[in-house]
């Protein structure tokens, strides 16, 4: 069974940083791509980043570019973001999820998708 389980959630202020962590288990972590999604309130789900199996291509969307970083550890079957200069509308539940967003999302544009498998998610708000 596939279980993946976000933390590292919190209240920050503008311009703080987070670091999320999802232990994955149920597959074999080093041979899939891993991403982050996102949910604001009232939204859908968002694509936010993705990360090949080797580690080496990490995919942001284009509002987080310069911002925030996606890295694995294939030894701890544990994929991470890291969030730096957060802003308010950064906020939402964020989730990682085990698999690749259509090809579209990787021009960097917005782009909504709903992964078949992901996480219960940890909440991030931004907020003064």
């Amino acid at each position: 069974e596939v279980q993946l389980v976000e933390s590292g959630g919190a209240l920050v202020q503008p311009g703080g940083s987070l670091r999320l962590s999802c232990a994955a288990s149920g597959f074999t972590f080093r041979l899939h791509t891993l991403s982050w999604v996102r949910q604001a309130p009232g939204k859908g789900l968002e694509w936010v980043s993705s990360l090949r199996s080797d580690g080496a291509t990490p995919y942001h969307t284009d509002s987080v570019k310069g911002r925030f970083t996606i890295s694995r550890d294939n030894a701890k079957n544990t994929l991470y973001l890291e969030l730096n200069s957060l802003k308010t509308e950064d906020t939402g539940m964020y989730y990682c999820a085990l698999d690749m967003p259509p090809y579209d999302c990787y021009s960097g544009s917005q782009c909504y998708w709903t992964p078949n498998y992901r996480g219960q998610g940890t909440q991030v708000t931004v907020s003064s």
